[in-house]
Order: structure tokens, then C-alpha cells, then sequence
């Protein structure tokens, strides 16, 4: 038996053959030919490949994604009739160059000249090329391309690493789970695993290497363990694990009908985070108290622009309609760091994370933030909406922002459009200087929703995508306690409430904390909010605020943990 360890970042065992999904190499020598009508042949037989293949995406893209997001591969066969780049591409092969070295001089050619254009959709043109030529050279190459889309039997996929619109693609049907190299537990894709609840490990190292294409594989999202060539015996065990987490799953569904209250009567709010119109449905169906976070950057990414104002305005008014009156808090556009829309062009950063992203982006680029909030006031009028601010750093930041959003209220009431009569507006504490004056923003801002994962990668100066430094990630260090602490105290000294939509909402170990600390939403993926009532349930919010003063003295994350599972476990 051979195992390999990585970080479990999201729950349940699997059962599939490995899908790498590995860079092929593509590399080819520049060769002479003599028959030239057979390479012209062997490339037209490629192209012919390359069709079918590519009708096959845009039909399952259609029936999976709709036809929007289906357009990018219709415009991708259109690039294989070109009638130019196929010319120019014969013309080369006419003057003696082999098939594979004519493809890639004038794909090369295009691609300069695109990406040189000022149109950003023009420019977009250069990664269609891209991906059309190494469709081609693969062809060329008799080497098979990993696609996704394409699954037709159960894998867990297997991939150096796996990016959010990567990720958000999975077709849960074929996909039972994903192993990556690198990654951590609050990296976009394991947050997006947990939303799609199927298991994940991350952060292996070595799994792209170890694992060939088509091995057999168990996966225990619960511990980090990947196994291959196990005994029966092994099998066994870990086909009765899955009908145990199964059985205990059924066990939560009663906590769908009841309150998310204390043992001791203190009511709380378990909303849920979602990044997809789809994910409301698993809100509702886990009974959540609301949305405390929709990632408003997903309806932006898998296109070739940006979404209109009714674009936006539609998917908005759907998610509060299906809520029916249940508080949905709306993060507005938080792009950059580790998530990236090619059509905006952002520039290349040596830290992204601390550079332009978010409301920095949202502030410079005004015309694409009003936009969007214009579209969220219209939508206010079907539901409860809240709107939220991320990466809010200054009071300036804040006071601009909302300026703005006053200014767009007040024009489209002038044009006659409805609009709700109260619409809180708060912000992101996830930076460690906002939450310090966090009693000066409790004066102006309606509430707080704590994002833990970048507070505390800040406030640790830890990269929680860097497997070196992940030991310093400590949700439970004290100085991150201490910093919760003074967030909500200055929200509740102002009459303000205070949320967590941090990856630390959901954390069995943190819990307890938190509800002694008095936060009053915990924001989750939807597959935790059974589980977080259950939790819950079984708390006294008064007996743990006895052991709070206790807590914040401890000197180390390491003693926190070991005093929680002592102590306030249950």
C-alpha cells in the first residue's frame, strides 16, 4: 500500500481513478519535409480532430454551463476556419516546414499582433489562439489534452494546483474529489471544494508525481490520506467510514427545522457564503439564516466582459427572491490577488495581495463600481439586501465608497426606480488597521463581517498559499483572538452587529470562541450550517464567556487549541 499525506480541506471519503491534470509536453523539432501534400493532409486531419473534439465541449458547455459560457469554444472552432491563419499556415508548409513547426510561426504572428492592439476583446483574441494551437499540436503530436468538461466516468482529479474558475467548473456528477501539490485550507479552491462538498486534499507536494493517469485511489478528505494498491481489507474500512459520515450527515437534517440558538437561549445567525446563483439552493436547503456572503467576482469571471448593469441587477433580484426576506449580504467586486479577470488587463504585481485589488480597483475604476451598485440598489426592492465593502482600509476608502452609492441611489430614484427603503451598508474588516479603529468605523458603518482568512494572513505576515509559512497561518493565536475581541466590542458599544465570513466561522475548534466573544452571524459554506447549529445547540454562550478572560492570556495558538479541546469540546 502507498500512501500520501496532504492538508484536508474538505470532508469525505472517495472512491475514483485519477485524472492528472497535467501540462502534456508539447515540445516538437523544426523539420524539413519533401511531401508536401502529406503534411497538408496530416494537418487537415488534426484540424478535422480538433472540430469534433470542440463541437463535443461547446454541446456538454451548452447543456452544463449555458450558452454564454459555451461561447468562448464556439468562438474557438470559428478559429479553426479561419481562412488567413489556415492560408498562412499551408503557405509555410508549401516552403518545406513541417506541420507542428508552421502551426506554432504563425500562431506566434497572430498572437503578437493581438495582444499589440489597444482593444482589450481583441487582445483577448491572443489566449483563444493559444488554446487553439495547442489543440492542434496536440493533435499533431498524438498526445492527449486533459479537459475537464469532456468526463464521462467517476476521478478524482489530480493537478499541481487548481484555480477558483477551474474549480467552479467541476461537474460534481464525475468529480469526486481533488488532490492538488500546493494549497492551503483557506485557498479559493478548497473553500470552493467545501462549497461543492466533494472532498479535497491540498498542499501534497509530491501528489502530481507519485500519482500516474488511471490509478485507482482512495481519498480521506478528512484526514489528508490518499491511498493506492490497498488491500481489501483497507477498502473495507474505508467503505464503511463513508456510510458512517453518510449516516451522520442524515442525523443533522433535523437541525433544518430549528433555530440557531445556545443551550442557554442566546440566538445566533448561521448564514451561508455562496459564489454562484446555484449555491442559494444549498442555503435554502440547509435551512440557513441568510447569505452572509455572496462573492459577487464569480458573475464576472468565465467571460469575455464585464456584466452589464441588468445582467447583475437579474442575478441579484433572483438570489433575493429566492430568500424571501432573509437577510443577503453582497460583497461587491473583490477581485485581484489570486483572482484574476484577463479582460481587465490588471497589472502584474510582485505582491498582489497586498497591491491593487478590490475596493482599489473599484475606486479607480468608477464606471465599473457604479455599475454595480446601481444594480444592486434596483435589486433592493426584492429582498433584504445588505451591501458590503471588501479590503477597506481607511475611513477615506469607506466614506468614498458610500458617497458613491448615495449618488447612484439618488439619481435612479430621481428616474422613478423603487428602491428599499433601509439598505445596510458595512464593510469587510480584513484588514488588521481597519479592525484597530474599529470603534471609529462602528460610528459610520451599519456592520462588520469579518473575512479571518486574509486578517489573519495579514496580521501573521504569513502567504496562507505558501506551504513554508503555513505553520504561522494560527486562526488560534492570541493576538487574532484579541483582534476578534476588540472588532466586536466596538461594534456592540455602537449598537452595530458583527458577522465572520472567514473560513474560522465554520471551525469546530472556534466556535465556541466566537460565540462566547458574542459574534452575531457565522457565514459558511452550506454543507457547515447543519453542522454549526448542531454545534451550537449544545453550547452555553454564558459558561464559555467564563473561560474568555483565560483564553486571551494564553501565550501561543498551540496552548488555545489544547485549552479548547480540554475544556469547551463538547
Amino acid at each position: 500500500m502507498l500512501e500520501i499525506k496532504g492538508i484536508a480541506v474538505s470532508e469525505g471519503i472517495a472512491f475514483a481513478d485519477a485524472y492528472c491534470l497535467v501540462e502534456p509536453d508539447l515540445s516538437f523539432e523544426k523539420e524539413t519535409i519533401t511531401d508536401v501534400q502529406a503534411e497538408i493532409e496530416r494537418f487537415k486531419q488534426a484540424l478535422a480532430q480538433s472540430k469534433v473534439e470542440l463541437q463535443e465541449i461547446v454541446t456538454s458547455a451548452q447543456d452544463k454551463f449555458g450558452e454564454e459560457k459555451a461561447a468562448i469554444f464556439v468562438a474557438h472552432l470559428l478559429l479553426l476556419e479561419d481562412p488567413e491563419m489556415l492560408a498562412a499556415i499551408e503557405e509555410k508548409m508549401k516552403l518545406g516546414s513541417n506541420a507542428e513547426y508552421a502551426l506554432h510561426e504563425v500562431s506566434k504572428m497572430f498572437i503578437s499582433m493581438f495582444e499589440g492592439m489597444d482593444n482589450a476583446y481583441m487582445q483577448e483574441r491572443a489566449a483563444d489562439i493559444r488554446d487553439v494551437t495547442k489543440r492542434l499540436l496536440a493533435h499533431l503530436l498524438h498526445v492527449e489534452l486533459p479537459d475537464i468538461r469532456r468526463l464521462a466516468s467517476d476521478v478524482i482529479i489530480v493537478a499541481e494546483d487548481l484555480t477558483p474558475s477551474m474549480t467552479a467548473q467541476l461537474d460534481t456528477k464525475y468529480v469526486k474529489g481533488f488532490i492538488t501539490d500546493i494549497g492551503g485550507r483557506t485557498s479559493h479552491s478548497a473553500i470552493l471544494a467545501r462549497s461543492l462538498d466533494i472532498p479535497a486534499i491540498v498542499g501534497t507536494k509530491t501528489a502530481t508525481k507519485e500519482i500516474k493517469h488511471g490509478t485507482p485511489l482512495i481519498m480521506d478528505g478528512t484526514n489528508g490520506n490518499i491511498l493506492m494498491n490497498v488491500t481489501p481489507e483497507v477498502t473495507t474500512f474505508y467503505m464503511q467510514q463513508q456510510q458512517l459520515q453518510q449516516q451522520q450527515r442524515s442525523e443533522l437534517s433535523q437541525y433544518r427545522t430549528l433555530s440557531s440558538i445556545s443551550a442557554d437561549g442566546h440566538s445566533v445567525e448561521i448564514a451561508g457564503n455562496i459564489g454562484k446563483l446555484e449555491d442559494v439552493e444549498k442555503v435554502l436547503l440547509a435551512a440557513g439564516d441568510g447569505i452572509g456572503l455572496f462573492r459577487t467576482e464569480f458573475l464576472y469571471m468565465e467571460r469575455q466582459e464585464l456584466p452589464n448593469e441588468e445582467e447583475q441587477f437579474q442575478a441579484y433580484r433572483t438570489v433575493l427572491e429566492k430568500m424571501q426576506g432573509k437577510p443577503t449580504v453582497v460583497r461587491t467586486l473583490d477581485i485581484g490577488g489570486d483572482k484574476h479577470l484577463p479582460y481587465l488587463k490588471l497589472p502584474s504585481e510582485i505582491n498582489p495581495f497586498l497591491g491593487y485589488r478590490a475596493i482599489r480597483i473599484c475606486l479607480n475604476q468608477q464606471t465599473m463600481f457604479r455599475t454595480q451598485l446601481r444594480a444592486l440598489l434596483r435589486a433592493s426592492a426584492y429582498g433584504n439586501l445588505k451591501i458590503m465593502f471588501p479590503m477597506i482600509a481607511t475611513l477615506e476608502e469607506w466614506r468614498i465608497a458610500k458617497q458613491m452609492l448615495v449618488e447612484e441611489k439618488a439619481q435612479l430614484q430621481a428616474q422613478g426606480v423603487v428602491i428599499a427603503d433601509a439598505i445596510e451598508v458595512g464593510i469587510m474588516v480584513e484588514i488588521p488597521a481597519a479592525a484597530m479603529i474599529a470603534d471609529l468605523f462602528a460610528q459610520e458603518v451599519d456592520f462588520f463581517s469579518i473575512g479571518t482568512n486574509d486578517l489573519i494572513q495579514y496580521m501573521l505576515a504569513t502567504d496562507r498559499m505558501n506551504e513554508k509559512v503555513s505553520y504561522l497561518y494560527q486562526p488560534y493565536h492570541p493576538a487574532v483572538l484579541r483582534l476578534i475581541k476588540h472588532i466586536i466590542d466596538a461594534a456592540h458599544q455602537h449598537g452595530k452587529w458583527v458577522g465572520m465570513c472567514g473560513e474560522m466561522a465554520a471551525d469546530e475548534m472556534a466556535i465556541p470562541i466566537l460565540l462566547a466573544l458574542g459574534l452575531d452571524e457565522f457565514s459558511m459554506n452550506a454543507t457547515s450550517i447543519l453542522k454549526a447549529r448542531a454545534q451550537i445547540a449544545k453550547l452555553s454562550k454564558e459558561q464559555l464567556g467564563q473561560h474568555i478572560e483565560a483564553i486571551l492570556m494564553l501565550a501561543t495558538a498551540s496552548d488555545v487549541e489544547a485549552y479548547i479541546k480540554q475544556q469547551l469540546i463538547m
